[in-house]
Parts: structure tokens; sequence; C-alpha cells
């Protein structure tokens, strides 16, 4: 009886299809399905109608279905994770950074979303590597939003870089954290991933900038990536959970410090007045030179030199001779502008309207 319940109405479900890499890569080449052309409605009623944006994050679930929002959240990590695949998806991921960043610029609903208010189980994708913590059970929006966007910087890292997506997702980030620090508000977020992806993102443009310094909009991601990193070293007790997080975010950025003065004298951002790359710089030289005080010329994690854990006793010890000195405006941002955006709204439109007519004709079709 056992061995017939495999042929039985409702027994075990055939098992899925196991697709080779070269396979799998064009499948997900074909996604969204046509009916992503939605997704052009919904950043419109985002754009002009802030009770559908107050509906939109706040709606609840219908029975045995996932609430709107934990819904679009999960649907932009899919698109995120294989932007790179066709200009389609790479459209359709824009759009949906797009209305993002429209709703965290609203500061009601940036509240709504920072507050445990906004909890809910989001499913997010897990399609590559590499993977961050997953998170079970309900959780604040702003940090499923939050992982969506690291996501999308770990995953779409190319020569040829898709500057815009980059500086959505990390004008994106500056503009929550930006909300976080000047209100106060703590979470529960595993913050090391956040400012391993963003030292990750500055080393990669230092190892290729020959490839990336003259890109349209490069100097916008420069500004926001440096910026994020420098409010987060000085305002970084005004939102982070503990001193543990704010210990490990001065302990990455001293051992990135070769990279940040590399980064610094390869896109000359000395002379740019709009960012704080001096910031990033000068904590790294001061904790250089306590380390030097500390036992010569150690470098963490090499045979004979100092421990990881006599780097972080250092690390807090050098609190009290520590000056952080940062431009103004590092929580500021500009609001966004559709006019600015009008080329790409433009061939978003046309590929909306392309999938809308094969829905139509598949219809007729059939």
């Amino acid at each position: 009886m056992i061995g017939l319940g495999a042929i039985a109405p409702g027994g075990k479900p055939p098992p899925k299809p196991v697709y080779d890499a070269e396979t799998a890569k064009q499948l997900f080449a074909q996604l969204p399905g046509q009916e992503a052309a939605l997704l052009l409605a919904t950043y419109d009623f985002t754009h002009a109608n802030k009770l559908f944006c107050f509906n939109f994050v706040t709606l609840p679930a219908e029975k045995g279905e996932e609430q709107p929002f934990s819904a679009y959240i999960s649907l932009t990590s899919y698109l995120l994770q294989h932007a790179h695949l066709s200009q389609r998806t790479t459209l359709y991921t824009h759009l949906n950074l797009t209305v993002f960043r429209l709703l965290i610029e609203d500061p009601l609903l940036c509240k709504r979303m920072c507050s445990d208010e906004s909890k809910v189980a989001v499913r997010l994708a897990r399609q590559r590597q590499p993977y961050l913590p997953l998170v079970r059970g309900d959780r604040v929006a702003a940090t499923a939003v939050m992982d969506v966007m690291i996501d999308g910087i770990n995953h779409n890292l190319r020569r040829r870089l898709d500057v815009r997506l980059y500086a959505l997702c990390v004008g994106i980030l500056l503009r929550i954290i930006s909300y976080m620090s000047r209100s106060r508000t703590r979470l529960q977020y595993h913050w090391h991933e956040l400012f391993r992806s963003l030292l990750g993102l500055i080393k990669f443009m230092t190892t290729y900038a020959a490839d990336l310094k003259d890109l349209a909009h490069i100097d916008t991601l420069l500004d926001h990536v440096v910026n994020l990193l420098a409010l987060a070293l000085s305002a970084g007790e005004a939102f982070l959970p503990g001193p543990a997080a704010y210990d490990d975010l001065f302990y990455k950025v001293v051992e990135t410090g070769e990279i940040l003065v590399k980064f610094r004298d390869t896109y000359k951002l000395s002379n740019r007045p709009s960012n704080s790359i001096d910031t990033l710089v000068n904590v790294s030289t001061h904790y250089k030179e306590m380390l030097l005080a500390n036992g010569g010329e150690k470098k963490v994690g090499k045979k004979g030199n100092l421990t990881s854990l006599q780097v972080a006793e250092v690390i807090k010890q050098g609190y009290e001779t520590l000056s952080i000195q940062t431009k103004e405006g590092l929580d500021s941002w500009e609001k966004y502008r559709e006019a600015d955006e009008r080329t790409l709204l433009k061939k978003m439109a046309r590929q909306a309207v392309g999938d809308v007519q094969r829905i139509v004709g598949g219809a007729k079709a059939s």
C-alpha cells in the first residue's frame, strides 16, 4: 500500500526538472512573464497617487495569499538576481527599483516600513550565491528591502556595469539609513553583510577603474557609496543595534584601508566636494597608526601578526582618540524627478506595450 501511494491521486508529486547551467540561464532570461507589463501601471500610480502608495504598503494579505507589498519585494528580488540576462529584465528591474525609491522618499511611508507595524513574511530569491542569511518568519519591511538591494549589488558586478541600477540600489540604502540615523531607529539586521557588500563594491570599482571611470552617472554612484559608509561611521551609534555592529564596521574599514586610498586616488575623489572619502581614509589611517604602535607592521590574519581579536581590541581603544570629520549633508539626497528618467521610461513604455500585444495576440490565437 505504501508503494501504491506514488501513483495514487494526490500522491507524491513528480520531481522537479534539473537543468544544466546554460539552459537555466536561457530560461531565466525569458523571465518575467508578459504579465509584468502591469508593473508600469504600478509605477504610474506610485508616482501620482499618495493614497495608492499608503494602501500598497499597508494592505493586509487576503486569506491564503501573500501581502501585496511582500509579493512586490519578492518579485523585485528575483528580478535583481537576473537583471543582467536581458535588456527586458533590466528595464523591469529599474522600474521596480524606482517604485521603491518613491516609497522610501515619502517620510511617512519610510517610517512605516522601518517600524514593527510593517512586519511581514517575505520570500526572497536564493537562486545565486552568495546567499544572505535566511530569515524565517515576519520581519520589518525595510530589512527585507535592504536585503534586496544588497543582493542587487552582489549579483550584478561586471565590467560593463549597469551604473544606474547600482546608483538606485545604493541610493535606496542611503535613504533608508538616512531616515534611521535622523530618527534614531534601531533595527536588528545583519549589518555586516551590508558593509561587506559596499566595501566589496569599492574594491571592484578600484580593480576595474579603467572600464568604469568614464561611464555615465559613475560620479553619482561614487558619491552614494562613499557617503553611505561615511554616514555609518559618523552616525552608526544612532541606528546600529549595539557596539558589536559598530566595531565590525570599523574593523572592515581598517581592513580595506589600502584599497580605500587607491580608490580615492584612482577616481580623484579628493577633488570632489560632494563626497566624504577623506573620512574613510582618515579612520583607516588613525587605526593603522595605532596598530603600528601596538606591534609594528601588522596585518590581520597573517601568521605572527595581530589576531582579529587583538585588532578589535585596538579599535575599541581607538574611539577615545578618534575624531571623525565629515562633510555636512551626508544624510541628504535629491528627490526623484520624472524628467530625469524620461529616456528610461520611454523604453519601459515600449517594452510594456510589446508585452501587452503579445498577450492579446496569444489570446486571439487560442
